[in-house]
């Protein structure tokens, strides 16, 4: 039987294209997960795992989706070859369990594992940069401004939670923070 692994990294991704390219390989079930690659308890994958025997296949998109480490690849690899299941990386084709297919796969993980800590590294980098500047704030931005808090607490004196989160659209726990804020001050 052909299974499909598809995972994105993000809960903002999308799985889609992932599932279409597996469903037209003709895989006939496809775990799926919005899970990052650096963890390895990933659960579709590791239910997937344990659903893979003699036989069968599993199939990625591509190399990174699979491990991102050069190291945790080769340990799945050589576990499904030696249970007798075929590895097929779309974008590289059918992993052999032969010695030329081995440094090939070898060498790929490799190469997915240095790009993203690539991409690890611009990103600390662009950081570091942002860092420098005098209007830089860590994290995400505040999804509402200090007026519209403002408001939302000075509702409060008539108003109960509920009543202030229907009419502003502000979520009791950020009441309740701002509300805890403006206390300390």
């Amino acid at each position: 039987m052909k299974y499909g692994y598809a995972r994105v990294s993000t809960v903002g991704q999308d799985l889609q294209a992932q599932r279409e390219a597996l469903m037209h390989e003709g895989c006939e079930e496809v775990f799926a997960e919005k899970f990052t690659g650096t963890k390895a308890d990933r659960p579709e994958f590791q239910a997937l795992l344990k659903t893979l025997v003699a036989g069968d296949t599993l199939v990625v998109t591509k190399l990174d989706r699979f491990a991102r480490s050069t190291s945790e690849a080769l340990a799945i690899v050589k576990d499904l070859f030696e249970r007798g299941v075929k590895v097929h990386v779309l974008n590289m084709g059918l992993i052999e369990n032969t010695p030329t297919g081995r440094l090939i796969f070898t060498v790929m993980s490799g190469f997915a594992e240095f790009e993203r800590d690539l991409i690890v590294e611009r990103t600390q980098e662009g950081k570091a940069i942002a860092r420098q500047r005098d209007d830089y704030r860590e994290g995400r931005p505040n999804k509402y401004s200090r007026k519209q808090i403002e408001h939302a607490l000075g509702l409060l004196d008539t108003h109960s939670y509920k009543e202030v989160e229907a009419k502003t659209g502000i979520s009791k726990s950020t009441l309740i923070r701002a509300k805890r804020k403006q206390s300390a001050q």
